[in-house]
């Protein structure tokens, strides 16, 4: 590991990994936080418990702004876990000068998304700091849920699971680096920023059998699916061609050379489910606008243990690695 802090730490991805595993897992090492998840599971399963911190730049972009993702965000992680939010502290770091018409128009988005998760903001900190101390604002939310299924985790995937995603890949990311370079796209692209919940409850209302759910935010699909081999020590394998991307996120990639499947999202998942239930939960997430292309990519074999193959149209195969590296630094 290196002996300073990097933006390729901020990742999602391998940097991140080690950064997390060498430092604060070696810190704060316990059966609770070595299990991995997007949220903690304590009380006795009983409930979920997330942190999550915000620092996206340009805090307004197509879709959504810091407010709304700050919610988003938090919510989705209990969501992943079976947890229907209840309960999120708000603490926010403003810089000095941030204008108040600003604070309010991104108060009021998380007033919005909190309404849409039927959870309310219990206790939060206010700061304020010097010019050039912080970048305009950050905000951080913590979320307690009470969790509506159990045993969902990233620990008990097997072969008798296929990986599906509720929607096309990459918006965020595409939308986040359009907006802060400056790109004038004419087209419908826009953050898949919204909230997971009503999905989730949506699959668990119809008893479809869960076995983990992730949220592909930092890092991606990739990052997710890479997890997962590792967590669970299978192989994941993963056909190119029916992940979704819609045209926008395709063209930028090709464009600048991203990998669509490393781009960050905040609403889309990933989700491990047994075979006999996938046609059922499909049928179930196509019921939403936002989740129309949810769709199998792959499943899961014993081929390559703890690693994810991407087959392509051609016939070809090659392992999908976990992203490496600062792709864009500060997307949520």
């Amino acid at each position: 590991m290196t002996k300073t802090i990097t933006l390729a730490h901020g990742n999602g991805g391998a940097e991140n990994n080690e950064l997390i595993k060498e430092v604060f897992y070696e810190a704060f090492k316990n059966e609770i936080l070595e299990k991995s998840e997007d949220a903690a599971v304590i009380q006795n399963g009983e409930l979920a418990f997330s942190t999550d911190s915000f620092t996206v730049s340009p805090l307004f972009f197509n879709g959504a702004n810091i407010g709304k993702l700050a919610i988003c965000g938090t919510c989705n992680d209990l969501a992943m876990m079976g947890a229907k939010p209840k309960y999120l502290t708000c603490s926010v770091i403003i810089e000095e000068g941030f204008e108040v018409e600003q604070l309010k128009r991104i108060v009021a988005s998380m007033k919005k998304e909190l309404e849409i998760n039927e959870a309310i903001v219990v206790s939060g900190d206010t700061k304020v700091v010097p010019r050039g101390a912080v970048d305009k604002i950050f905000i951080n939310t913590t979320g307690i849920g009470e969790i509506l299924y159990k045993s969902i985790s990233s620990n008990n995937i097997s072969e008798n699971d296929l990986i599906l995603v509720n929607r096309d890949i990459g918006a965020h990311g595409a939308t986040i680096f359009a907006a802060r370079e400056g790109m004038d796209i004419n087209s419908n692209l826009k953050s898949d920023c919204i909230s997971l919940y009503p999905q989730v409850k949506a699959l668990i209302d119809a008893g479809i059998k869960i076995t983990a759910l992730r949220d592909a935010t930092r890092g991606g699909v990739s990052a997710v699916l890479n997890e997962w081999a590792k967590q669970s020590d299978i192989c994941i394998e993963v056909d190119e061609e029916k992940i979704p991307v819609c045209d926008e996120v395709r063209g930028i990639c090709e464009m600048l050379g991203f990998e669509a499947t490393n781009l960050a999202n905040e609403g889309t998942f990933v989700l491990a489910i047994p075979k006999d239930d996938v046609v059922k939960a499909i049928e179930v997430l196509h019921g939403f606008t936002e989740a129309s292309n949810a769709c199998i990519i792959g499943k899961v074999t014993q081929q390559y243990n703890k690693k994810v193959i991407l087959n392509s149209s051609w016939g070809t195969k090659r392992f999908l690695d976990t992203p490496t590296g600062e792709l864009l630094p500060r997307i949520c």
